[in-house]
């Protein structure tokens, strides 16, 4: 019968009985049943090897930790060198809240601030977290000054530190001036956290063609429970 069929079916015929006898016997227990990872291909292993990587790589860890002393309830004196026209703008009455975001698996931290800012109503929102993946600290604000998002993204990081340098880069809504609006303006937040009741944001503004300058100071004192 064998020697009646095309030469091409003869391969695939043959494969296909000795396919179907190796699983009867599988069945009745006379061999081992084939090996699933055995017969997939290389690509499927390298894909299965992918999704059972440890978890562990991308939950938080020691450098989300270095970020705990943040947390908590805050007095804030806030210090502006942009809006009094060259006279420095001291807030007193800012507090500030911060807390380790749950439903995002405690990977980021919110930041409220609420107070007056040049006799003005002031608010921002600010989110702090470390990739993981990029092995840098990322940051993003959103405020009542701005009409534009500010984010920045640290140094990819092989160790811990109590100073995190963020830069960025925002385009001017006048801030600096009306000569400067619509430009790019590359910009830098340096957290410090001096201690688990204290810490400072400062905010760094470089003008094109000028050195760069301190813009912004925020002093955190942690407020006693109450």
């Amino acid at each position: 019968m064998l020697n009646r069929l095309a030469p091409a079916v003869v391969p695939a015929l043959v494969s296909a009985l000795i396919s179907a006898l190796i699983s009867a016997l599988a069945v009745l227990g006379l061999i081992g049943a084939p090996s699933a990872s055995a017969a997939a291909p290389i690509t499927a292993r390298a894909a299965v090897q992918v999704r059972s990587a440890p978890a562990d790589a991308l939950a938080p860890g020691p450098f989300h930790r270095q970020l705990d002393p943040l947390a908590g309830t805050w007095k804030a004196v806030k210090t502006n060198y942009l809006l009094g026209g060259g006279k420095p703008v001291v807030s007193r009455d800012i507090t500030v809240t911060t807390r380790w975001i749950a439903k995002t698996g405690g990977r980021f931290l919110e930041e409220r601030t609420e107070g007056t800012l040049g006799g003005n109503p002031y608010y921002r929102l600010g989110i702090l977290g470390f990739s993981t993946i990029d092995r840098r600290y990322e940051w993003t604000t959103f405020d009542s000054v701005t009409p534009t998002a500010m984010t920045y993204r640290g140094p990819a990081l092989s160790k811990r530190t109590n100073e995190l340098s963020l830069p960025g880069t925002f385009t001017d809504p006048g801030v600096l001036g009306p000569e400067y609006v619509g430009k790019t303006i590359p910009m830098r937040t340096v957290i410090t956290i001096r201690s688990n009741d204290k810490h400072t944001f400062d905010l760094y503004f470089t003008p094109p063609g000028q050195p760069e300058r301190l813009v912004d100071r925020v002093v955190y004192t942690r407020r006693a429970p109450a």
